[in-house]
């Protein structure tokens, strides 16, 4: 598991490579989806109040970009939605999923 900051565009979840101090140069997260680009990616939200707990999750397959080019658009939506990412750019890879099954629950009640 491995915890991320995101962005979604449609069916498309972009993460990229920040500068956070990392083990190393080569991620495993990069060598797992070289090997297997089938992944699953989780988001939820949690408080004390169990009606507004929710989570969602991703299933689709991940393609590395490293590409300038290919980087710019999902490096913006990125700093849309992190400040520390307009400040400081990640330099990459970014990681694009392709979601092709969306699921989900929340604790709110059914109305």
């Amino acid at each position: 598991m491995v915890v991320t900051t995101f962005a979604v565009d449609g069916d498309t979840i972009y993460t990229a490579v920040d500068q956070k101090p990392k083990s190393g140069k080569t991620l495993k997260r990069l060598r797992n989806i070289g090997e297997n680009p089938w992944v699953t990616m989780l988001a939820d939200h949690y408080t004390d109040d169990w009606e507004t707990l929710w989570w969602v999750r991703a299933d689709g397959r991940a393609a590395i970009l490293a590409d300038q080019r290919q980087m710019a658009a999902p490096l913006r939506l990125l700093a849309d939605r992190y400040w520390q990412y307009r400040l400081a750019p990640p330099p990459g890879p970014v990681l694009a999923l392709t979601v092709e099954r969306w699921s989900g629950w929340t604790g709110a009640p059914t109305t």
